[in-house]
């Protein structure tokens, strides 16, 4: 019998974040969201939409600006057998909530002996370009990485953004789940029929030979405009995106950076203690004799991000940067 064919349609990353918690929701009568503005509003970038007149302010609530305190509810309410989705407006209050996910969310299975779980997600954001000004514009998950118990993922893509949401919210720990705010319209192809993605599993989003470049979130898109630049040049470059932060795939990025000898690693944090930095000394402990150069890393400056467009734009990688650093890297 030929196999029946998946309906596929064009979402917007915004669209595909909302359609999955909407089908979890429906799905399962523990999973409700709260945060600021999430429920009139649906968020700060109207993300969320919708879901107040389906599921009532019982299921999507809106908080008082007291980001400690309803995180707090949020770890509550996971360690008593409810699925919370906790929305944090920008990533750069994380500095707010850090108690609550680093000292209770993250902690309490261990310390009660396996007998306790957090079974909850944190939804945050990152990323600049956005011309919010320095305390609006940080890509701080590497704060989040550094937590043993957390889980951090990080997609790039609509298709992603609704497999790994779902399976954060099934997941029996407490994930971060981290959105950039320039991508929520972004278009890509998302199957009609439910569907998860595996924490812990990077995907290739496109082949190459010549050169690896690891990139996260919207680092991925950058990462692909760079290789067509690098096309242009005769150098064939191998996109890889570790979607999860933690877990790891370290299997995927040491066999391509096995395969093509010379690694980029692109990430729009800080590179000062970083995600490029965690990613770059993982190849070369695991891949050493295999590389042609040093493994070279790309992320934001270390400067707070300006409000100034120009300034703003020179913080972070850009498809030309990404091209020169692969063709110098390559001795092109």
């Amino acid at each position: 019998m030929p196999e029946t064919a998946v309906a596929v349609r064009e979402l917007t990353l915004g669209e595909a974040v909302r359609e999955a918690l909407a089908e979890e929701m429906r799905r399962d009568p523990r999973v409700f969201i709260m945060g600021e503005d999430v429920a009139e509003a649906g968020t700060a970038f109207k993300v969320l939409g919708g879901l107040v007149q389906e599921f009532g302010t019982d299921r999507v609530l809106d908080t008082p600006i007291s980001e400690a305190g309803f995180t707090g509810i949020g770890v509550g309410a996971g360690m008593t057998g409810m699925r919370p989705v906790v929305d944090i407006m920008f990533g750069d209050f994380a500095g707010l909530i850090m108690d609550q996910m680093a000292n209770q969310a993250a902690k309490i299975h261990y310390m009660s002996g396996g007998k306790w779980k957090c079974s909850m997600v944190l939804r945050t954001t990152l990323g600049a370009t956005r011309r919010s000004a320095a305390q609006h514009s940080q890509s701080l998950h590497a704060w989040f990485c550094h937590i043993p118990g957390l889980k951090v993922v990080m997609p790039s893509t609509p298709y992603d953004a609704k497999g790994l949401l779902k399976s954060a919210i099934r997941d029996d720990n407490p994930v971060v789940f981290y959105e950039d705010k320039m991508m929520y319209k972004l278009k890509g192809p998302v199957p009609e029929d439910d569907y998860t993605i595996p924490l812990g599993v990077a995907d290739v989003k496109r082949a190459g030979d010549d050169i690896t470049i690891i990139a996260t979130s919207s680092m991925v898109q950058v990462a692909l405009g760079a290789a067509k630049l690098l096309e242009e040049h005769g150098v064939s470059a191998e996109v890889v995106d570790p979607r999860t932060l933690w877990p790891l795939d370290e299997k995927t990025l040491i066999d391509s950076a096995r395969k093509t000898s010379r690694v980029i690693v692109v990430d729009e944090g800080y590179g000062r203690y970083g995600v490029t930095a965690e990613l770059a000394a993982m190849i070369q402990e695991n891949a050493f004799f295999d590389l042609e150069a040093p493994v070279k890393r790309m992320g934001a400056m270390h400067v707070p991000i300006p409000f100034s467009p120009p300034l703003e734009d020179a913080t972070v990688p850009t498809e030309r940067t990404v091209c020169e650093a692969a063709l110098a890297l390559c001795g092109k």
